[in-house]
């Protein structure tokens, strides 16, 4: 009985990795349809995100099915309710690609950043990119120094999100309306996006450490 209870617990787990696969790939295409205008792209993100939602779904209903039957204690009791709210976040995680990529389908064929904010876009981009790309490696190894890399990326995109908003306001600004509320949705899902990946951070570390560290962890 045991055997088998460990082997759903590998499940909910590889059932996460997969997950946070699918979003990196969802950031990547939407990033890159948003700084190219590729309509084609922006659809598949869009389109795609069908499967992050049923692939949380499906861990969602695994983990309670777990929590009914086996009545798990300790670490094992964490990692179950810790999975539930990680598959939460990352599914969040996609829902913000697919905004960018509706953002991108949008304005199509006309590109949604202008070109004085070209740099700071591509800039978050890669930093969410980061955050996608190093919670996979987090949640296969669990190894805290990733973690770290993950909240200086969250830092940077912090300060790049308050800067697309200081030069909206700034007297110079001079694009439409249409323009500014376009750049700051864009902004705020890529900050949100990052923040997600924190959230998701903060719970790998309390399972390797046992301790709730919230205010040390950088979320914004």
């Amino acid at each position: 009985m045991r055997k088998v209870f460990q082997e759903e617990l590998t499940q909910v787990g590889d059932q996460l990795i997969e997950i946070s696969r699918l979003v990196s790939e969802a950031i990547d295409k939407a990033t890159t349809s948003l700084e190219i205008a590729d309509v084609d792209m922006a659809q598949d993100v869009i389109a795609a995100d069908a499967r992050i939602d049923f692939l949380q779904n499906s861990l969602d209903e695994r983990a309670i099915d777990i929590l009914a039957l086996q009545g798990p204690v300790a670490s094992d009791l964490r990692m179950i309710v810790g999975s539930l709210r990680m598959s939460a976040s990352l599914e969040r995680m996609g829902d913000l690609a697919r905004h960018i990529a509706q953002l991108a389908r949008l304005r199509f064929p006309a590109t949604v950043i202008p070109a004085s904010l070209t740099g700071t876009f591509k800039q978050l981009a890669e930093l969410d990119q980061l955050i996608a790309d190093k919670l996979i490696e987090l949640l296969e190894t669990r190894d805290l120094e990733v973690a770290r890399d993950i909240l200086k990326a969250n830092i940077a995109v912090d300060d790049l999100h308050l800067s697309v908003f200081k030069a909206i306001a700034a007297p110079e600004w001079a694009e439409s309306p249409a323009t500014t509320v376009d750049v700051a949705l864009a902004s705020r899902y890529f900050e949100r996006f990052a923040d997600h990946g924190v959230s998701v951070t903060r719970k790998v570390t309390y399972l390797v450490t046992g301790e709730w560290q919230p205010q040390s962890l950088g979320e914004g």
